[in-house]
């Protein structure tokens, strides 16, 4: 038999070409991940072009011997064409959890684009739609969106633990260093600063507010609180707290008046509210101060007036001593009807599997309405309008910033002293304030309580705006709601600027 001698080297030379190129575009694949994305694009608000630039990406966070810190994820949205822009104003974004990302303010009210939805707030077939957003904020201010780390695409450096950034004091710091090193990088530190944040966006609001002055000499001009919660005490069931009994009690009127279980002598929500608040700030609250002592006379008054604004049975409402909690108001409501309402926004229903337990099998408010377009909007939106590639995944409202570091020990997070700190060392500064009278996550009632609570002297007072909507937590998805609340925040920057 012949024998053949092989020449591998062409071969080997073929492989090593390849896996060059293989490398070498993964590498470039990487890079355009981790580089900025600069798009160009426009908008028709009320009636006007606006013409801005997109700017997405990472902001690679470092300590100041230069060792990598964090890769923060931000998109940022720039009016061009202005003569001035360092006077421009402009607004850093996000949203709470915590653990969640900025997709839910960014493609639901403040940015260019927003994901369609009925004109109640349910959602739409899949796989959803996007459109542009004429309610958007872009005609008053630039706009900042944040993903603090661990939420949207943004992570912690190599060898850098997750721990360093969640925390109540640790949250503080990497976002409020984010913002710094964002107005130094793009010349913004003459503009007018504003936040804006949503639920647990709003404690970390008004513990920036007192982090930016005090580290790093930054002055806002105004801070919109939507949903707002800075005084954990006030939704915190806790045996022996009685406040959020009384200060959920209106959100529960609200949500059985919509569903036609209570209130139904009323024609607006809004007019049966004023005998509940009443009813909650005097006979209620007195009422669960005397706990064991409550004679039995009174305590059968406060069982039927909670039966008429809430629309629980009074049998039920005695086997609760009194004190409804939302998990269990969630699911006695529309019992009867075999049906949940929602916490973010009680207006959606929802079915379980057992309409005989105790608390409900998901939020149909969330899961039902939002979780699946929002997230559709965001993954999508990023990489065909805005050109950004990233194989991670967009975390829209995830688990892994747990556990949480709240930094207290038998007391309650309240940074409601850090804005009224803040307040008095920057008298210049508004707060807007913005409430969903169906949101039993963040209770309106609650947050008038936490802001009648500030202590404040009556010229400052002047500076705290208060709007109400018809709808819940994310009170933009309601469409007369979104409208509304672009003008509130319209007048709002016109008089903060």
């Amino acid at each position: 038999m012949q024998k053949f001698k092989v020449n591998y080297l062409p071969l080997l030379l073929i492989i090593f070409i390849t896996s060059g190129f293989l490398q070498t575009n993964a590498q470039n694949k990487l890079k355009k991940s981790e580089s900025l994305s600069v798009t160009s694009h426009q908008i028709t608000v009320n009636g006007k072009t606006i013409n801005y630039e997109a700017t997405t990406g990472y902001m690679t966070m470092k300590e100041e011997d230069g060792k990598e810190n964090a890769n923060v994820f931000f998109i940022a949205y720039t009016k061009k064409g202005v003569e001035n822009a360092a006077e421009r104003p402009v607004t850093f974004a996000y949203n709470g959890g915590p653990g969640s990302s900025s997709v839910w303010l960014h493609m639901g009210a403040l940015g260019p684009k927003r994901i369609l939805m009925t004109d109640e707030g349910e959602s739409l077939p899949p796989p959803y739609k996007l459109a542009d957003n004429e309610y958007t904020w872009l005609d008053e201010t630039d706009l900042v969106f944040i993903d603090p780390v661990m939420t949207g695409y943004s992570r912690p450096a190599d060898s850098v633990k997750k721990e360093e950034f969640h925390g109540l004091r640790e949250d503080l710091a990497s976002v409020g260093d984010f913002i710094r090193l964002y107005l130094s990088r793009y010349e913004r530190w003459s503009s007018p600063k504003f936040l804006a944040g949503e639920s647990y966006g709003t404690t970390r609001s008004a513990g920036l507010s007192g982090y930016l002055q005090d580290r790093h000499g930054i002055y806002l001009n105004g801070i919109v609180l939507i949903s707002s919660i800075l005084n954990w005490q006030t939704v915190s069931f806790d045996f022996g707290n009685e406040l959020p009994y009384v200060l959920h009690l209106p959100t529960y009127a609200a949500i059985a008046w919509y569903h036609k279980k209570a209130g139904t002598s009323y024609s607006s929500v809004q007019e049966f509210l004023k005998e509940v608040e009443e009813f909650a700030l005097n006979d209620y609250t007195v009422a669960l101060m005397k706990g064991d002592k409550l004679p039995a006379n009174e305590k059968q008054e406060i069982v039927s007036k909670l039966n008429k604004y809430t629309g629980l049975s009074e049998e039920y409402i005695k086997q609760t001593l009194l004190r409804i909690e939302i998990g269990r108001f969630t699911k006695e409501l529309l019992r009867s009807d075999m049906k949940t309402v929602g916490r973010l926004d009680g207006r959606f229903t929802g079915t379980d599997l057992d309409a005989a337990g105790e608390r409900f099998e998901y939020d149909p408010s969330y899961n039902k309405t939002i979780y699946g377009p929002y997230t559709r909007a965001i993954n999508d939106y990023v990489r065909a309008e805005l050109d950004y590639e990233n194989d991670l995944p967009y975390e829209i409202l995830t688990g892994r910033v747990r556990p949480w570091n709240w930094g207290v020990e038998n007391e309650y997070v309240d940074v409601a002293n850090t804005l009224r700190a803040s307040m008095n060392k920057n008298p210049h500064l508004k707060i807007l304030v913005c409430n969903g009278f169906y949101d039993l996550a963040t209770p309106y009632f609650a947050t008038a309580y936490t802001f009648n609570h500030l202590f404040l002297n009556e010229e400052l007072q002047k500076n705290i705006s208060m709007t109400y909507y018809e709808a819940g937590h994310m009170m933009y998805i309601h469409m007369p709601s979104l409208q509304q609340l672009k003008k509130d925040v319209a007048n709002f920057y016109q008089s903060s600027k």
